[in-house]
C-alpha cells in the first residue's frame, strides 16, 4: 500500500517542509506529496476549485482519508490500528489536507473516513508535517520499533 498526501498550499522552503520531508522519507514506501496553490474568490468558490483539483488526482480505488477539524479524534495507537486495517484493503491510502477554507463537501463525502489531527487549528504546512510524523510513528508501532513510547501512568 502506498501512502500519499494531497494538500492545498504550495511547497515553500522552510522548517515545516523540511520536517515533512524528513518523516516522509522514513516511511516505507516513502510518503508522496501533491500540492495545489491556495484558491482565490469567495469561500464557496475556493472550496469548489480546490475540490475539483483534488478530485482530478484521486483514483477510483484510492482509500481517501480527509483531514478536517470536525473529523474523528484518535490517538497514535488508534491511527496505527487504522493504518493496519487500511493495508488490508489493498488500495493506496490518500490523505487530503484542505486549505484555509477547509474541504468541500464533495471531498468529505468521497472520503472513507474523516479524521482530525487536533481540536487546535494548525497552518496547513504544519499539519502536513504532523501527519507525516504520526504516520511514521504509527508504522513504527506496527513494526515493533521503539520510536513510539506510550505514556506511563
Amino acid at each position: 500500500m502506498k501512502l500519499s498526501v494531497i494538500a492545498i498550499g504550495r511547497d515553500r522552503s522552510g522548517a515545516e517542509i523540511e520536517l515533512f520531508e524528513r518523516y516522509a522519507a522514513r516511511l516505507r514506501p516513502e510518503l508522496s506529496l501533491t500540492t495545489f496553490g491556495d484558491g482565490v474568490g469567495t469561500a464557496a468558490e475556493i472550496k469548489r476549485r480546490e475540490a475539483k483539483a483534488i478530485s482530478a488526482k484521486l483514483r477510483p480505488r484510492d482509500y481517501v482519508v480527509a483531514l478536517d477539524e470536525a473529523g474523528v479524534l484518535i490517538d497514535t495507537v488508534g491511527l496505527a490500528s487504522l493504518l493496519d486495517q487500511w493495508r488490508l484493503t489493498g488500495n493506496d491510502c490518500v490523505f487530503v489536507v484542505g486549505g484555509a477554507e477547509g474541504l468541500d463537501a464533495s471531498i468529505l463525502s468521497r472520503a472513507a473516513v474523516t479524521l482530525s489531527l487536533s481540536k487546535l487549528t494548525f497552518p496547513h504546512l504544519l499539519a502536513r508535517a504532523i501527519l507525516a510524523e504520526q504516520l511514521y510513528r504509527a508504522q513504527s508501532i506496527l513494526g515493533g520499533h521503539p520510536y513510539h513510547r506510550a505514556s506511563h501512568a
